[in-house]
């Protein structure tokens, strides 16, 4: 397919390389961006990245937690100046709360709110801001105790990052808001090794097999360099094996141990990522 202008932009703001090195990886992965970011990393161009999908709206993240409930919803705006505005997180936590009362983002929408719908609602907010507005997502998780943290707050529940965190245990010291800090600040893909995604660990063990071919290396010594880097990967991605942000000479699961804490589940959402 046709390499654009904007494929280019999006690959090298993911990368970091070069006009020209972009378009080629684009070129051999036929404009696959995912593809072409691991082209990137087998020819030592690119590190590995996390794909970003970032989006041009601005916007809030609500958090809401109501007992063994907590929810994360994204909501859009055009401008980051609307964003900030006192009626547009009122808004954000209004649906934060609302969000809890439904399954998912097509309910929500359709759900009785008031003298309305929640879509009458962000109507008439459209046409009191002045700009357009989306309630672009939500996720919810369940657990026995939910902790969770705003990131650059707006207003109370309302920031550009949002994270719940959900545990078992008794939380006397606030454990559990500092591993929401933690999952913040370190955005994790998955909790353990067995719950990340098998596409993703395939891909990375490829992009690892490449690499480590290219030194010309006998195979069974590329099979010890393939499992030390999917080791290291584990370490880096999966919140229960990183490194504590607060401690980095523990790992997070150890953390929690120290605390009384068993860590069940965790949600991460960022304005305009995927």
């Amino acid at each position: 397919m046709p390499v654009s202008a904007a494929m280019v932009k999006e690959l090298r703001t993911q990368t970091g390389a070069g006009i020209m090195d972009a378009k080629k990886a684009l070129v051999e992965t036929d404009g696959d961006i995912e593809a072409a970011v691991d082209w990137l990393r087998t020819k030592g161009i690119a590190k590995a990245a996390k794909k970003t999908g970032r989006t041009t709206e601005e916007g809030q993240i609500g958090v809401a937690v109501d007992g063994e409930l907590g929810v994360l919803i994204e909501v859009n705006s055009e401008t980051d100046f609307v964003a900030k505005n006192s009626q547009f997180c009122g808004f954000v936590q209004k649906m934060a709360q609302q969000a809890l009362l439904v399954k998912d983002l097509e309910q929500l929408m359709e759900s009785k709110m008031g003298e309305g719908r929640v879509s009458d609602h962000l109507s008439s907010e459209i046409a009191s801001l002045g700009e357009n507005m989306a309630i672009r997502r939500l996720t919810k998780i369940s657990g026995q105790k939910i902790a969770s943290y705003v990131h650059n707050e707006a207003a109370p529940g309302v920031g550009k990052i949002g994270v719940l965190v959900a545990f078992e245990g008794d939380d006397t010291d606030g454990l559990g808001r500092k591993l929401a800090m933690h999952v913040a600040a370190s955005n994790p893909i998955a909790l353990c090794e067995e719950d990340t995604p098998s596409d993703r660990v395939k891909r990375e063990r490829q992009v690892l097999a490449e690499i480590a071919q290219s030194t010309g290396k006998p195979p069974q010594i590329i099979d010890k360099i393939v499992d030390g880097g999917m080791r290291k990967f584990f370490q880096n991605e999966t919140l229960l094996n990183q490194k504590f942000v607060m401690d980095p000479n523990i790992s997070v699961e150890q953390a929690a141990d120290d605390g009384g804490l068993k860590i069940t589940g965790f949600l991460y959402m960022r304005v305009g990522a995927n």
